[in-house]
């Protein structure tokens, strides 16, 4: 679940942090630079620091309230309603494949 999850997590920090040009330039809502930026930089970071915990066991559903977070991006720019879905359904399937995993191990 460690590696798994982890990656997943960062990746779509990366997807986030990228995303915050697309929002305030073409963004459906205008939305100001200054929050633009401080709204994606911190979820990019609570993103990165739960990657750093997830193996704990609040990490999962933190993990199901920063997909929705990013799933809700997709009002400011509706491309992030597929990549923030794409980045869910893969969060979904590390945790499934994490656990089947772990319990082959042990």
């Amino acid at each position: 679940m460690r590696v798994l999850g982890a990656s997943v997590l960062a990746l779509e920090a990366i997807v986030v942090i990228l995303a915050i040009p697309v929002v305030i330039v073409t963004g459906t809502v205008a939305v100001p630079p200054w929050l633009g930026i401080t709204a994606g930089v911190i979820l990019a970071l609570a993103l990165v620091v739960l990657a750093r915990y997830v193996t704990r066991p609040w990490a999962i559903p933190v993990g199901w309230v920063l997909q929705g977070l990013v799933v809700f991006t997709g009002l400011l720019a509706p491309p992030m309603f597929i990549v923030g879905g794409i980045f869910a359904l893969l969060w979904g399937l590390a945790i499934r494949l994490g656990r089947q995993t772990d319990a082959a191990a042990g």
